[in-house]
């Protein structure tokens, strides 16, 4: 299957998107049925596709590449959209490493038995027909078909622009794998087009999409929260924070730090603030600050961490709420951890919060006060990934509260029902 959108007319667009529906509802309802055995071949077909037809994907993404360089991506959001040996390999071995995790759907998450002698249990089954709103990353093609296929769910993935050619040929390859697994091809589609009406079909597909997940900027999630009428898990952006407390180790903090703002600048797991105890930052600051600037990070401060060290930019009232995805960092020196609490509750977006100390109470303090789907202690947010947390991929990392929260993996990607067994009885 080629998917070419030069063919997709703005008017086409209502009956392309009822179409792609009715298919993967149609899929999806095969999938429920679908046994454990099927669906971990199948992904092993799809991770065989990807290694095979390598070189027609990096043909595509250097399609992609060239118009990102066009249009002035940032060097930060070309690293998101480039695919090379190493990350089609990766692919391949996410979708492998999935197919080697625990079947969710048919789990039985509880049972009990009643006084009149009803068996009752709650059991795993799958959402249904998931829609996925994605920019840039090409690669969570490939993640979001495998986790849905895995957790028994038809997929209807919407790239960004940017990934479009990238996205269509992982899409090719994956389609050629479900087809060799006799299991239908339709179980994981791509949008053919685009145009941004597409969006629009999807997030009022009620009859036939049962959750969308939106994973992009703030511009993205804030026209699917305004206008889709399908339950949404968001993913929102990433402003993570790091805090060194006053008992953190220098080393520690120095190592960490740089490897959560500059592993990656481009993720959403990046450290986009880092906050420092106001008792250490005229020791602590200028040597992590040295180190990010050789890294080749822009630093922007508060008047504080400016007094501290001069190669500090000043910050403005917009820099504590940018996620910049970029190599720049904010910087604000704070009052102790009440400081860094009330500034991350007030410029976090729920998504990963860390703290660096050696102190045992200050970090428990931490992790009971923030508010986050992911916090942690002495380790860089850039581990915030399915993968890292052993799910074998995310479909992006849930910000919100209901039903799933932090990465959303296999499980998550399930809702449950309640079997009841009996043996004739009547209610009186």
């Amino acid at each position: 299957m080629t998917i070419d959108d030069s063919a997709v007319r703005s008017e086409d667009i209502p009956a392309l998107m009822r179409r792609i529906g009715a298919e993967a509802k149609a899929a999806a309802a095969v999938l429920a049925g679908a046994s454990t055995e099927s669906k971990d071949e199948a992904l092993r077909r799809c991770a065989a596709a990807l290694r095979d037809r390598r070189h027609r994907i990096a043909a595509a993404n250097g399609k992609d590449m060239a118009a990102g360089e066009q249009k002035g991506l940032t060097k930060a959001m070309l690293d998101r959209l480039a695919l090379d040996d190493g990350r089609i390999e990766a692919m391949a071995s996410g979708l492998e490493a999935i197919a080697g995790l625990a079947d969710p759907v048919g789990e039985v998450m509880a049972k009990w038995d009643r006084p009149n002698g009803l068996r009752i249990s709650r059991v795993r089954v799958p959402l249904g027909v998931i829609g996925v709103i994605y920019e840039s990353r090409p690669n969570v093609t490939a993640d979001a078909g495998a986790l849905c296929l895995k957790s028994s769910n038809a997929a209807i993935l919407r790239c960004g622009s940017e990934s479009f050619h990238s996205s269509a040929a992982i899409i090719d390859s994956l389609g050629h794998g479900l087809a060799l697994a006799n299991l239908p091809v339709p179980a994981i589609q791509l949008v053919p087009t685009r145009d941004r009406a597409a969006v629009g079909e999807m997030l009022s597909m009620t009859d036939c999409i049962d959750v969308i997940v939106p994973r992009g900027g703030k511009s993205l999630i804030a026209r699917v929260s305004a206008e889709s009428k399908v339950p949404l898990f968001k993913h929102l952006e990433g402003i993570c924070h790091t805090y060194v407390d006053a008992a953190a180790d220098l080393p520690t903090a120095r190592k960490v730090v740089v490897n959560a703002k500059m592993r990656r600048p481009g993720i959403c797991g990046a450290t986009e603030t880092l906050l420092v105890d106001k008792g250490v930052a005229a020791a602590m600051l200028p040597p992590i600050i040295g180190d990010l600037i050789e890294a080749g990070c822009e630093v922007r401060g508060d008047e504080a961490a400016g007094a501290i060290d001069r190669r500090v930019v000043a910050a403005t009232d917009e820099d504590w709420d940018t996620e910049y995805l970029d190599a720049v960092i904010s910087v604000a020196v704070v009052d102790g951890i009440e400081g860094a609490v009330d500034h991350i509750a007030r410029h976090s977006t729920r998504h990963t919060d860390a703290i660096i100390t050696e102190d045992e109470a200050a970090a428990e303090e931490f992790l009971g006060r923030v508010d986050s789907a992911i916090v942690m202690v002495n380790a860089s947010t850039q581990f915030a990934d399915g993968g890292e947390f052993g799910m074998g991929a995310e479909i992006g990392i849930s910000t919100g509260k209901l039903h799933a929260r932090g990465p959303v993996g296999v499980e998550q990607l399930t809702s449950f029902k309640y079997v009841v067994r009996g043996t004739g009885q009547c209610r009186p």
